[in-house]
């Protein structure tokens, strides 16, 4: 019976967690959206893995411009179609191409540039506009 509670009570935690963590992401802003793929130059060393998220989050965490905020990691590829080969891969939104030119030139990214440039050996950027 402990075990049960003990599981309910971690259940409980969890899920209190992750609502408070979407409360706090702001709504996809469909005006323009930044989505940015890096490949890390040692992709199983876990200390670059660390200093590099750690770095992204700070730099996510003090931009003024960036709406949505979505740092992921490729899943296991299901289908032939999807690409896997990136290490990290950011999709950040903005009200307007002024607002990410802005973002593009703020301390806190050319921080994190600076900090993280050396642990990626590729970046690919795709910017949109909404069609709306």
């Amino acid at each position: 019976m402990k075990y049960v509670a003990a599981s309910v009570l971690m259940l409980f935690c969890t899920l209190t967690a992750l609502s408070q963590e979407q409360e706090e992401m702001k709504e996809f802003d469909s005006n323009f959206a930044h989505t940015v793929y890096f490949w890390l130059n040692n992709t199983d060393d876990a200390q670059d893995r660390a200093a590099f998220e750690k770095s992204l989050q700070k730099f996510l965490d003090t931009s003024a411009y960036a709406k949505t905020k979505f740092i992921g990691r490729p899943p296991r590829a299901s289908r032939d179609v999807v690409d896997g080969s990136f290490t990290y891969s950011l999709i950040v939104t903005f009200d307007s191409a002024a607002a990410q030119q802005a973002y593009q030139d703020e301390a806190p990214h050319k921080l994190f540039i600076e900090e993280s440039s050396g642990l990626w050996s590729k970046v690919i950027v795709y910017d949109s506009k909404g069609i709306n």
